[in-house]
């Protein structure tokens, strides 16, 4: 009896799809030279965590169900007397996606997720950091289908950052838009900056 490993969707077309269409558009000399994506990082801060530390616990909750993977909250570095905030409160959750987890998420983020947000044309092609990242904002955390709105007592927003080992935005750009990432159309002339 032989066993099948189970590789995601996207880890399959990356393999199959992604780095043969990078190393002919970029002219790499090795498939190792090919830009790919090592994780995927969840975060998110909690307005009014300082008055109420239930709050901190609901979003660390709500992270760990959209991503299938224990959220960790996050402490204040330092004391902001104006905030009430003394050092070490939790303020936020975090998570940080890698392998299987990472690519199954990226699916269910591009295939379902975003087009479930209102008006939905396109993600921004204007938010990578000149280092291969990209960070993309979602103002509601609804759109995720994990989440039973009729449990849900604030809408809040959280930050997905994709790292890559890009070395330009370009070369990040073209990895994200092959992996299926929703941009909106660049006009000609433009360029992924």
């Amino acid at each position: 009896m032989s066993t099948v490993k189970y590789t995601p969707r996207l880890a399959d077309k990356y393999k199959k799809e992604v780095v043969p269409a990078l190393m002919k558009k970029f002219g790499y000399g090795t498939i190792m030279q090919a830009p790919k994506l090592t994780k995927i990082c969840l975060n998110r801060g909690v307005n009014g965590a300082v008055a109420d530390k239930k709050l901190v616990d609901i979003a660390v909750e709500e992270l760990s169900t959209i991503t299938g993977q224990k959220a960790v909250a996050t402490m204040s570095k330092k004391d902001i007397s104006n905030f009430k905030l003394r050092k070490n409160m939790p303020i936020g959750a975090r998570v940080t996606l890698r392998g299987e987890k990472m690519y199954e998420f990226l699916d269910r983020l591009i295939s379902v997720s975003l087009p479930r947000v209102r008006d939905f044309k396109g993600i921004s092609e204007k938010a990578f950091d000149g280092r291969g990242n990209y960070t993309l904002g979602v103002t509601e955390q609804i759109i995720f289908p994990e989440i039973d709105i009729d449990k849900v007592n604030k809408i809040t927003g959280l930050d997905i950052t994709f790292v890559t080992t890009a070395n330009t935005n370009e070369e990040a750009y073209e990895l994200l838009k092959e992996m299926g990432m929703p941009f909106r159309n660049i006009r000609k002339g433009e360029n992924a900056q």
